[in-house]
């Protein structure tokens, strides 16, 4: 009985160094989804030894385009539910969506993200009319489009007609207060997991990049940002609002009382989430 004990604890360690090595030596790179899209074509390019994915409608298609940059805390690539919503969106709104493979944690860190993305903003900006130009991102990748558009007009870059941001992750610290009591009803994520995820994106250094709720807003524009009361990153909204208001900005926030993380692309709730995609068609539709 105790070597069996003794051989199951060695096998967990086993797997459990085999499980860490992965994440922190393999390439993990997007693919395009198992399901075929139906209202969709999507072409597969690189760009700096990374892919990106361009989503174009079948049917008639408009000038306008959206980097897309989806959550999973850093470290995991697009989800199912991601190419259907990204699917809808560009087939609603005609667009062109642009969603790249940007490198993840725990083998890359935020410096490698921006390296590739940075680059690529500057690209569409040659190639798309700033008027019908969108940058749009769900948790992780909310965060980093706020800090993409940060850096943009730092260096004095065109922004975007557009930056939307759903449930965003705005500050990988996860040190506001009022998270452990949203916490209770939060079913979805958990802050001391997140926060691993943080600290390995962040490399152990602190600047507006890794946490875009410290970053200069004073050249923003047209900012919307859809948050639920029942996620622990929806505190940290309140006070981008509140930065935002000492800088002259206005960033206009939608708020949903029962709403939790992504609920629009994980689409739990079909009413809810219909809602909300609906007022992110007129969002785009009327730019």
């Amino acid at each position: 009985m105790k070597k069996i004990i003794i051989y199951t604890l060695i096998l967990i360690i086993f797997i459990t160094i085999a499980v860490i090595a992965y994440f922190f030596i393999a390439e993990i790179q997007a693919k395009i989804p198992k399901e075929d899209l139906q209202k969709c074509n999507i072409e597969e390019k690189q760009f700096m030894s990374r892919k990106i994915f361009i989503i174009t409608p079948k049917s008639e298609k408009s000038e306008k385009v959206i980097l897309y940059l989806h959550g999973g805390a850093y470290m995991a690539d697009a989800t199912q539910n991601h190419w259907n919503f990204i699917e809808n969106l560009s087939y609603d709104t005609k667009s062109t969506i642009i969603m790249p493979d940007y490198p993840l944690t725990p083998k890359y860190n935020y410096k490698d993200v921006f390296a590739m993305l940075t680059p690529l903003y500057k690209e569409i900006l040659e190639q798309v009319n700033i008027e019908n130009f969108t940058i749009m991102g769900d948790s992780a990748g909310g965060g980093i489009s706020l800090a993409i558009v940060e850096k943009m007009s730092e260096d004095n870059y065109d922004l975007p007609q557009n930056t939307i941001l759903l449930s965003p992750w705005l500050d990988t610290r996860l040190e506001n207060t009022e998270i452990d009591e949203v916490q209770k009803n939060d079913k979805k994520l958990i802050a001391k997991t997140l926060k691993i995820a943080g600290i390995a994106y962040s490399a152990g250094e602190d600047n507006y990049l890794i946490n875009p709720i410290d970053g200069n807003l004073s050249k923003l524009k047209n900012i919307t940002v859809f948050t639920g009361k029942c996620d622990i990153l929806n505190p940290d909204v309140h006070i981008l609002q509140e930065r935002a208001k000492e800088q002259n900005i206005t960033i206009n926030v939608v708020e949903e009382e029962e709403a939790c993380h992504i609920w629009m692309i994980d689409r739990e709730d079909e009413n809810l989430a219909n809602k909300t995609y609906n007022q992110i068609i007129m969002l785009l539709s009327s730019s």
